[in-house]
């Protein structure tokens, strides 16, 4: 390409626009899957029919069901109730009822609402409704962090040097299948204790190189506006806090929670970073955009953590359509996690190539804003690692050897001598 300066104007378009037909043929696959791929926009009209149907069975009118408050206390938790949303085999129903003496499950009726009530498989069900295979999983284990090794006071969980976790509840919109810390699910709902959230305060202010606070849980959008604005306040107040962030699935889950009020809230902590956890296209829907919109309104800053769920989301068609749909509702995919192997989840683990072949797939197929990082959190919460496909084929004295996304390799030159 570089020896044709002096082409004309006319050969350099013809050039141009066969380059252009190869681009087109590259881009062909996706286009033909991505009409088959189901997302929260085509299935609007689907997802309100449900929601009537669910609205019908709780004798919920429209507010209550707007109510983020109602949809936390009406998580739908037995068999009985489940079974008049979706369609269940007798062995489901004693599946679920099996693994309810284990493992705790919860669903919020908005949830509930994107499930396809005849088909099992459905992403949004396989990620809410338990699953036999939790009981029979051999090879989790109930802490692979090792969070428990790695906190040095009430509710912190610390793995870097500038930065940690403040856990302040158990509690959930929507308890999903695949959780890192199913083991503090528990069987009821527990706010942390005010005098625990005050020690993890006064921890970070103990400890000036903490720059950077995520409050997480459980949900912490669970959590009543005033205690999130006391937490923030008093995050605020320290000095060598410059950001906070905020890791909830509430704009999935049970996007009602994103309130004005909330908003408002948000607003006198910036800068303030959420990041959501949406796995599926399914999941990006008008709630889900109108939550994430008034979010960003309010001027927080918006990104996704998706995890890697075998038969959910480890196809690159499936994830590359997921990132594109969160663009669009102001969500920049910032992770992609390999899903970590706790105990009764590893039904959903896939392997490290699945994540490889996605990543193969963005890079260069779709804009960098479109393409997350891979990680693999390293074992015993030594950390996040990132994965990538080899670019960087070979170093040199004099040059580099590197492979483009369409595997072409090249020599580029490795800096360049002083004269």
């Amino acid at each position: 390409m570089s020896s044709t300066g002096s082409l004309t104007v006319e050969e350099k378009r013809k050039i141009a626009l066969q380059r252009a037909e190869e681009l087109k043929k590259k881009i062909e696959p996706y286009l033909r899957a991505s009409e088959k791929i189901e997302t929260g926009f085509k299935l609007s009209e689907k997802f309100r029919e449900n929601k009537e149907k669910i609205k019908n069975l709780f004798g919920a009118t429209e507010e209550e069901w707007n109510d983020w408050r109602w949809q936390i206390r009406n998580r739908i938790s037995d068999v009985e109730t489940l079974k008049k949303i979706v369609n269940l085999s007798e062995e489901e129903i004693e599946n679920i009822k099996r693994v309810s003496t284990r493992y705790r499950w919860a669903i919020s009726p908005y949830y509930a609402s994107l499930m396809d009530p005849d088909n099992p498989f459905c992403p949004i069900r396989m990620r809410a409704i338990p699953s036999i295979k939790e009981l029979t999983d051999k090879y989790g284990v109930p802490d692979p962090m090792a969070e428990e090794y790695t906190s040095p006071a009430p509710l912190i969980t610390r793995r870097y040097p500038d930065r940690l976790i403040i856990n302040v509840t158990n509690q959930c919109g929507m308890f999903c299948r695949h959780c890192q810390r199913r083991r503090n699910i528990g069987e009821v709902d527990y706010p942390a204790k005010h005098e625990d959230i005050e020690a993890a305060l006064e921890y970070i202010r103990n400890n000036p190189e903490i720059r950077d606070v995520l409050i997480t849980g459980g949900d912490p959008l669970t959590l009543e506006d005033e205690k999130i604005d006391w937490i923030l306040s008093e995050l605020d107040k320290i000095p060598h806090v410059e950001i906070k962030r905020i890791g909830t699935a509430a704009p999935v889950t049970f996007p009602q929670r994103i309130t004005d009020e909330l908003c408002k809230i948000l607003t006198k902590h910036l800068p303030l970073y959420i990041n959501t956890q949406f796995n599926h296209p399914k999941e990006v829907t008008e709630e889900a955009k109108e939550a994430c919109f008034k979010l960003a309104r309010a001027g927080v800053a918006l990104g996704n953590q998706a995890v890697l769920l075998k038969g959910i989301n480890n196809d690159p068609h499936v994830m590359k359509k997921l990132n594109h749909e969160l663009l669009r509702i102001m969500v920049k995919p910032y992770y992609i996690f390999h899903a970590k192997s706790v105990q009764g989840t590893t039904h959903f683990v896939t392997t490290v190539q699945d994540g490889l072949e996605i990543m193969e797939q963005l890079r260069g197929y779709t804009s960098g804003l479109a393409i997350p990082w891979y990680i693999i959190n390293a074992p015993e919460g030594h950390g996040k690692t990132p994965i990538v496909p080899q670019y960087l084929l070979m170093v040199g004295k004099e040059y580099v050897l590197i492979r483009n996304w369409e595997g072409k390799v090249f020599e580029y030159p490795n800096g360049f001598p002083d004269d």
